[in-house]
């Protein structure tokens, strides 16, 4: 288990990596009554929340935001795995600093989270999406910087505000679109059909049919909920699994752009080039 605690103004940041051959429980707590976000990146870990004799379980959290509010009676039990290893970044606040946040941040918590704010519980939670792309890269940057001291400082500052303008940007988009369950659920389910099968996914009309609705619907209401439209999404994921396979697995760059779903290395490299700002080769 890796974990790193940085304290930045009146917020810290928990960076978490933990992997294991075998299985592996982390449990933690809070020391005082807390407002948090926490970002899964490449890991999938179980979470089970665990207060009053009450178990709350999320089976999936690669690419999961998480807002809540804990007191300390309420238990974060993390399960890792050999396929399931962890990385998560959580980002915290107390009560009582809320007004001293430096961004505006305690504007956007009343406004979108207003619930956590105000607790009626020890354990309230907010809304829970998947992360953007841009979120998702932020979140690896996290995790893949050499900075060291005050550069490292100024490195998490920025990176920290830009999730948190994501983030409430997301909240501020799903709250004028007013997405209701049923069809949040069907577009959940498609993000999850298309991830299953990167390299031979269904077209636009057949992942319509799939989950239930139309082309039409499906492209405005996913585009609500994952903030760029199906088939980008797609991209993004293709191409940070190719990013994966090559980089940690040491795939070759025509297996990583086969495994895919890319006939032609030279779309591949330039599709790979255009998001992570170099070419394969340099992985």
């Amino acid at each position: 288990m890796n974990r790193e605690i940085i304290d930045i103004n009146d917020c810290t940041i928990l960076l978490e990596e933990a992997s294991t051959d075998s299985t592996l429980i982390d449990s933690c707590f809070f020391d005082e009554p807390a407002i948090a976000i926490a970002f899964y990146g490449a890991g999938d870990v179980s979470l089970k929340v665990k207060y009053d004799g009450k178990t709350k379980e999320f089976h999936h959290t690669k690419g999961m935001v998480l807002s809540f509010y804990a007191d300390e009676k309420v238990e974060f039990e993390h399960h890792v795995s050999a396929n399931n290893p962890l990385q998560c970044i959580v980002i915290t606040t107390t009560i009582r600093n809320l007004d001293k946040l430096p961004n505006g941040e305690s504007q956007f918590l009343e406004e979108f989270l207003h619930q956590l704010v105000h607790p009626k519980d020890h354990y309230v939670e907010g809304t829970v999406f998947n992360m953007t792309p841009e979120m998702f890269l932020l979140v690896e940057q996290f995790f893949n910087n050499n900075y060291e001291g005050n550069l490292k400082m100024m490195f998490y500052k920025s990176h920290m505000a830009a999730l948190f303008s994501h983030y409430f940007g997301q909240l501020a988009q799903q709250k004028s679109t007013e997405i209701n369950a049923p069809l949040l659920k069907k577009i959940n389910l498609a993000q999850e059909i298309l991830i299953s099968d990167l390299e031979n996914p269904p077209s636009l009309t057949e992942l319509a049919h799939k989950i239930g609705t139309n082309t039409n619907k499906l492209k405005i209401e996913f585009k609500a909920q994952f903030g760029v439209p199906v088939f980008k999404y797609l991209q993004n994921e293709r191409l940070k699994k190719a990013y994966d396979l090559i980089k940690n697995d040491h795939k070759t760059i025509q297996e990583a752009a086969w495994a895919v779903g890319y006939d032609s290395l030279g779309s591949f490299s330039n599709a790979f080039e255009k998001k992570f700002g170099y070419r394969p080769s340099q992985a």
